[in-house]
């Protein structure tokens, strides 16, 4: 029989149509392409040929059950290859899984293994070698390094030139002409005479400007300071009845004053200054203010009987008893001003000879140089305790105006002011003022302002300051005679309203309404009570504050952000997605110490949500069996956390829940593997990152 091209395209034709169902006999087959069914056609004998149409059923019937045949065996052939396929597939995938898993273990090991933390004795030691010492590291610098680091004056003095000195010749002598009238009437205030004041500008600047870092800052006295002097001090002594007492106690609480303030930069104790917040200083100042514009008015009106007490009962008290009683002349209606309104003031007592009308006078003024105190510390006397209390309050009180005043113009001068080097030239200065008859001295806002406006360029300003001050009291002593008190009166009053910042206040009530409580505490305390009620009251609102943040602190459930990797609260997230299994819960804890004032509460609140959890899922067959507790905020933790976290796993474990801890930071890790708590979780229950954890847990198929 003669075969033709055709017979085995027509075969493998009607092969397709009795796959697709269109011929009217045969099995459907296989989809195999028309070029596949040709070559496989002629590699098997069916050449060309002639078709009867009698024989046409029969043949091709039996074209395709030899072709069904050839198909099979075919596909035996390559089922082999096929599952080889697909289990080196798999076998890629295990490899996938074995190598991530091997790289979470390496990274747990990495917290786990992590060394030892630095004891709280040792981290003091290194903050006082990086204060004395901060290029330890480079043994070629020697001692220059631990004297340029004690007095910074070395450092920038390199680059000190002469344009720099006139600008700072120019804002020191402006600077005096006002600190010469301030200074004496500070002194005033604090209940001693006013050379004291003068004193206190001369030693004490010229200290900081050798210790200090800060460029713009004006030492001597301020207000704020010798108010909380006299208002203290003579609890102990009284001016009037012992002045020479209260003048050596004053002395000691300075002394005690320098010493602490010392010791906070030494051993870098900066946050004990921090205990008045930012809202407190604000509602002190003001109720300050207040006060001292209120005991300006003895001066003001020539007063000689008014109480001892600060507050504005009592100030108000005596003035209405006084003032019908004790007429006098003032020349308080001068406005307040500077130095031309002392020159006319003292020209005009001394031409109309007001002091025998009644106007006050300073008098006697003594002049020369500081002469020292050393003699007349009270170090074993019976006060002692009293004096290092008030010393106390005074530091912190100096420190905090100081490093505000400090801070406030070295960001728009754009460097950085270092508060330890602050505290620890604030010290020396002060220790070194008690030694030399000056009281506590501390930055004053007003005259820093006007030395940064004058234009000062390094702290040589503050030493112009002293030594012009050091000729006024070599010079012009006697010139001040006839100066009246209510003209002293009359510039402390005009420093005062730059204490009273009302926006400041608005603005803590909008921000912060518990800040703002504290502002309130400040300023009635020391407005209606005493300067040491308002400064408890703000200390006691701003630590309830904290307190009631840290014995109730939040335990938020956490959730994957779409399309990433970063695992945050729910509530405030809510595309979060809370869980990618039922029986998987993720928790963070949210406090910065596990502690006994919180420890059983957070215990509670994770049972909580667990229960919570479980409870809306209880359909669900396996809900709930891991635990994934996020660490990464809590960076301390006490025995009493130890106990709490032992007693939320027992609880897991007889509920069925295993407990994964996630982020444990250094003096965590370090006590819990004392505690032996991470072996009774187990170490492959501890990871770096809560995605990690996550994904351990989907992959250990317990959830």
């Amino acid at each position: 029989m003669t075969r033709t091209p055709n017979d085995s395209v027509f075969f493998c034709k009607s092969l397709e149509s009795q796959r697709r169902g269109l011929c009217h006999f045969g099995a459907r087959l296989p989809r195999c392409e028309v070029s596949g069914g040709e070559r496989a056609a002629e590699a098997h004998g069916f050449g060309p040929r002639e078709i009867k149409p009698i024989t046409f059923r029969k043949e091709v019937a039996q074209r395709v059950s030899e072709f069904s045949q050839i198909l099979q065996k075919q596909s035996m052939v390559s089922l082999p290859n096929v599952s080889f396929s697909v289990e080196m597939h798999n076998n890629n995938q295990q490899q996938q899984q074995d190598l991530e898993d091997s790289g979470r273990t390496e990274r747990a090991k990495w917290l786990i293994n992590s060394p030892e933390p630095p004891y709280l004795w040792q981290e003091l030691v290194s903050g006082i070698r990086k204060n004395v010492f901060p290029h330890r590291g480079n043994h070629s610098l020697g001692a220059m390094s631990f004297f340029q680091a004690l007095f910074p004056i070395l450092s920038w003095g390199k680059t000190y030139n002469a344009s720099k000195l006139r600008d700072d010749f120019m804002a020191g002598l402006t600077l005096a002409s006002l600190s010469i009238p301030q200074s004496i009437g500070y002194a005033n205030l604090a209940k001693l005479d006013p050379q004291y004041g003068l004193y206190t500008s001369v030693v004490p600047p010229l200290i900081y400007a050798l210790m200090g870092s800060s460029r713009e800052i004006a030492i001597g006295p301020v207000a704020v300071v010798s108010m909380l002097l006299s208002s203290m001090v003579p609890n102990v002594v009284g001016p009037v009845v012992d002045p020479s007492g209260y003048r050596k106690f004053v002395f000691t609480v300075t002394f005690f004053a320098g010493t602490f303030q010392a010791i906070f930069g030494l051993f870098r104790l900066g946050f004990l200054v921090d205990s008045l917040s930012h809202a407190a200083i604000v509602g002190f100042m003001a109720g300050a203010a207040i006060v001292i514009g209120l005991q300006q008015l003895k001066g003001l009106f020539g007063l000689n009987h008014f109480t001892t007490k600060t507050d504005v009962v009592s100030v108000l008290g005596s003035v209405l008893k006084s003032v019908p009683h004790e007429p006098r002349l003032s020349v308080s209606s001068i406005p307040p001003g500077c130095q031309v309104y002392i020159i006319l003031s003292t020209l005009i007592v001394y031409l109309t000879k007001a002091d025998e009308h009644g106007v006050k006078i300073i008098k006697h003024l003594k002049g020369g140089l500081n002469p020292s105190s050393l003699h007349q510390l009270q170090l074993n006397g019976p006060h002692v305790a009293q004096a290092a209390k008030i010393g106390l309050i005074s530091a912190v009180v100096a420190l905090t105006e100081a490093i505000a005043v400090g801070r406030s113009f070295a960001s728009i001068k754009g460097y950085h002011l270092d508060g330890n080097k602050e505290m620890m030239a604030m010290g020396f200065m002060n220790v070194a003022g008690s030694f030399t008859s000056c009281y506590v001295a501390t930055g004053s806002f007003s005259r820093t302002a006007v030395n940064f406006t004058a234009g000062c360029q390094t702290a040589v300003s503050n030493i112009v300051m002293a030594i012009t001050v050091v000729v006024a009291l070599e010079l012009f002593t006697k010139l001040l005679y006839y100066t009246p008190i209510s003209i002293l009166a009359s510039i402390i009053l005009s420093a005062l309203p730059g204490l009273i910042d009302i926006n400041e206040a608005y603005y803590i009530w909008k921000v912060d309404k518990l800040d703002f409580l504290a502002c309130l505490g400040a300023f009635f305390g020391v407005l209606f009570v005493s300067v040491e009620i308002g400064l408890l009251a703000a200390v006691t609102i701003s630590f309830a504050k904290i307190l009631l943040n840290s014995i109730r602190p939040s335990v938020e459930q956490l959730g994957r952000l779409p399309r990433t990797d970063t695992f945050c609260e729910v509530n405030q997230y809510p595309m979060a997605i809370e869980s990618e299994s039922p029986g998987l819960l993720t928790l963070g804890i949210n406090s910065g110490l596990l502690c006994f004032a919180n420890a059983n509460c957070i215990r509670e609140r994770i049972m909580t949500l667990v229960t919570e959890e479980g409870g809306t899922k209880e359909t669900e067959k396996d809900t709930g069996q891991i635990l994934i507790l996020d660490m990464s905020n809590v960076m301390n933790i006490d025995t009493s956390g130890i106990f709490a976290l032992e007693e939320l796993h027992n609880n897991l474990v007889s509920l069925g829940i295993k407990l994964a801890m996630v982020n444990l930071r250094w003096q965590v890790i370090h006590k819990l593997k004392v505690a032996k708590f991470v072996e009774k979780i187990g170490i492959e229950w501890i990871f770096l990152t809560v995605g990690e954890a996550v994904d351990a847990c989907l992959a250990s198929k317990l959830v």
